[in-house]
């Protein structure tokens, strides 16, 4: 693996550059272009589809930000292409239409969602959209049998592992066998939870990048600058 300097070059937006009060929704393509035009990284949600499309999206189901409902994994890439963003222009992108619309200008870091039931479609469109990408990717999960997945699948392509120290809603925290068998090249880990065993072990034994998120606040920044190489953030600018 070649120097991961590019990871951590540039603080990283989280869900993009959105500011909901000026009509620019997370996930969405005005807040990818905000987030290029400020000259930040990226972070973005996927989720699967269907007939197995990879889109831009962080909750499973439509509602709370779009119009519509019903969940992602239970509609086509087609139909949610028409889905509309709650007072805006914007639409759902698949994960090559932001690959396009990237193309290379910015960092990117793509999470892939997960159910944690062993389903790897979304590593595949992610592995197979990124192999004629020519810019830069990271992709990474909470899941790590996701991340493991990645290796098997894609082994050059970069690989990170998202945690905390807690399990939230729908995610678990990482075994050391788990954690060995994805063999990440860096770690995304929670600020909150910031130092923890886990990200210092990671960074100053194994010299893995370290990604700290969701950075928030002055006192986030703070920890952010004392425990980790870069921040992803909302809410302000760096």
């Amino acid at each position: 693996m070649s120097s991961l300097d590019w990871l951590t070059a540039r603080p990283v937006a989280h869900r993009g550059l959105h500011d909901a009060a000026r009509g620019v929704i997370e996930n969405t393509r005005s807040a990818v272009v905000a987030a290029i035009e400020a000259g930040y990284a990226i972070e973005v949600d996927l989720q699967i589809t269907s007939d197995g499309e990879a889109m831009l999206h962080h909750d499973d189901a439509l509602g709370r930000l779009t119009d519509g409902s019903g969940r992602l994994d239970g509609l086509t890439a087609r139909e949610l292409a028409d889905v509309g963003f709650k007072a805006t222009a914007d639409r759902m992108m698949t994960l090559g239409a932001l690959c396009d619309l990237v193309a290379g200008r910015a960092t990117m870091l793509l999470e892939l969602k997960s159910h944690h039931d062993g389903d790897e479609r979304l590593v595949h469109r992610t592995a197979e959209t990124l192999a004629r990408y020519r810019g830069r990717a990271g992709v990474m999960s909470f899941d790590p049998a996701l991340v493991a997945a990645l290796r098997r699948i894609a082994p050059e392509m970069t690989r990170g592992l998202v945690a905390e120290r807690h399990a939230s809603e729908g995610e678990y925290p990482p075994t050391l066998a788990q954690a060995i068998r994805a063999a990440p090249h860096f770690i995304a880990y929670s600020v909150q939870d910031l130092p923890a065993p886990l990200p210092t072990i990671a960074r100053h034994l194994f010299s893995r990048p370290l990604l700290t998120w969701t950075v928030r606040s002055p006192a986030d920044r703070v920890r952010a600058a004392r425990h980790a190489d870069q921040m992803i953030f909302e809410g302000f600018r760096p």
